[in-house]
């Protein structure tokens, strides 16, 4: 992005904080970045393109210094997370992002309703996939649940935290109080093994596309190479693994029944020990062919 467009975004982001989105006017932000009309229509179509601009600027750098955060670190050190919520909520409230969201969900704007959505599954996603790798693979069929509980205790916390506190209000101490709630639920939850949302639904709400295709088959051929290690005595197992993996990935047309069948023989095996990765690979299927429902 060129300085003069990014000028542009941090005046019109001051306006949209100050004035509100609704008050403030294309005249407003012309006059306020000291640019012309066309030269606002040649880097935005409207308005409403120009917060969407603005609010994924935002979240591509806080993404990166998010991820930063990990480099080095083990995923599973829930002392990493708690430092990159903070982060999240940190760039929340340094950009007034909260207030501009609540604005736009009560505008009637089928786009800026659909970017706001698309950002909160997102995060919503992340959350999802780092709970995985901070509780483990064994407790996935449960994480999503845990996720959206997550940032339903945390944005509410935050919410009335600082209407007690106001100004003077620990956005660290409440990210802390959070996360340690959440650990307590994930362990109740995954022990009672109650689900009310499958992880499924997050592929459905943010389906794959054609360039994740190639992710897709990296994550297959992981999981079977980890359980083909694991199973390296039980070599009729280690055939009917190699045939999904075949079927699933080299197949133009995978047969859905006999993927089902042929999984459920290695799940009824007694003789097998309870097997994450054998999860996984159940997972990898489901998720295959809820996306090929998608396409049609």
């Amino acid at each position: 992005m060129n300085d003069r467009k990014q000028h542009v975004l941090k005046k019109a982001h001051q306006l949209f904080t100050e004035k509100g989105f609704q008050a403030t006017s294309i005249q407003d932000i012309l006059e306020y970045s000291g640019i012309s009309k066309g030269t606002f229509y040649n880097y935005f179509s409207s308005k409403n393109e120009l917060l969407i601009a603005i609010f994924t600027s935002i979240y591509k750098k806080l993404e990166e210094d998010r991820n930063a955060l990990l480099v080095g670190q083990d995923p599973s050190d829930i002392t990493i997370f708690v430092k990159q919520v903070n982060l999240q909520m940190q760039t929340n409230r340094k950009n007034n992002l909260i207030t501009l969201f609540e604005e736009v969900s009560f505008l009637n704007d089928v786009e800026l309703k659909q970017a706001i959505k698309k950002a909160q599954l997102k995060y919503l996603l992340w959350i999802y996939n780092r709970f995985i790798e901070l509780f483990g693979a064994d407790k996935k069929p449960y994480l999503l649940d845990c996720a959206v509980m997550f940032t339903g205790i945390l944005h509410h916390n935050i919410r009335y935290f600082s209407l007690a506190y106001e100004s003077h209000s620990n956005i660290e101490q409440v990210v802390q109080y959070s996360v340690n709630r959440i650990k307590n639920i994930v362990s109740e939850v995954s022990h009672s093994k109650e689900q009310l949302l499958s992880p499924d639904l997050i592929e459905s709400w943010m389906p794959m596309k054609k360039g994740q295709r190639h992710a897709f088959k990296q994550q297959v051929h992981k999981t079977v190479f980890t359980l083909k290690e694991e199973l390296q005595q039980h070599e009729k197992y280690i055939q009917l693994i190699e045939f999904i993996q075949e079927e699933l990935i080299e197949s133009k047309h995978p047969r859905k029944f006999l993927l089902e069948s042929t999984l459920a023989t290695l799940k009824q095996e007694t003789s097998l020990p309870d097997n994450n990765n054998l999860l996984e690979l159940e997972q990898h299927i489901v998720h295959y062919f809820k996306h090929k429902e998608d396409r049609h």
